[in-house]
């Protein structure tokens, strides 16, 4: 599969977008997304192919250890890959989840982002039973910091992220029946 998807793969949809999971044999797609200086300049990038090649291991690997991990997003309408979008283990033991999505550029400014993102968090709480979910962004990405806003989560912290070295603005967006009283427990 160079650059599409079949929709028989998708495990979860939304009304534009679909879900699957990373394999090995999606190289080219993680080469085109996380190869991209664009896309990965907030997250320390840019990225050399070695690079990609290890974040794609890493990413079936975390499938395969958590059952989640940033899945490769598709166009329903015409299969097209516009990024990823999904989960890794934050606090285990907590029932926590970090949230995390990278767009291509040709996909930015499409509302894509909160699509994802909503379909994520609905996962993450109803179909793996999630407490809350961390997530933070670089401090220039007042795009990521704007859809996380609309996703409802709430700032709570600053966080040393090593790739980048600096402090990055960080949230939380707890369940609603989760007990927990601080601003992350509500929703606008």
């Amino acid at each position: 599969m160079t650059g599409t998807a079949r929709s028989k793969d998708y495990f979860l949809k939304t009304a534009r977008l679909g879900f699957r999971r990373w394999s090995i044999d999606d190289l080219p797609l993680a080469l085109a997304l996380w190869g991209d200086p664009e896309v990965t300049r907030y997250i320390g990038g840019p990225f050399s192919p070695e690079d990609v090649t290890e974040k794609l291991r890493g990413e079936v690997a975390s499938m395969e250890a958590h059952h989640v991990q940033y899945w490769p997003l598709f166009l329903l309408d015409n299969d097209a890959h516009v990024g990823c979008a999904g989960l890794r283990p934050y606090r285990v033991h907590d029932q926590m989840y970090e949230l995390g999505f990278h767009l291509r550029p040709a996909y930015w400014g499409r509302g894509l982002a909160v699509e994802a993102g909503q379909a994520v968090i609905a996962f993450a709480f109803d179909r793996l039973g999630a407490k809350g979910l961390f997530a933070g962004h670089h401090p220039e990405n007042a795009a990521s910091r704007k859809v996380l806003e609309r996703l409802g989560f709430r700032f709570t912290h600053e966080e040393i992220y090593p790739p980048t070295g600096l402090r990055h603005p960080s949230y939380l967006l707890m369940r609603p029946d989760s007990g927990h009283r601080g601003p992350a427990s509500r929703r606008p």
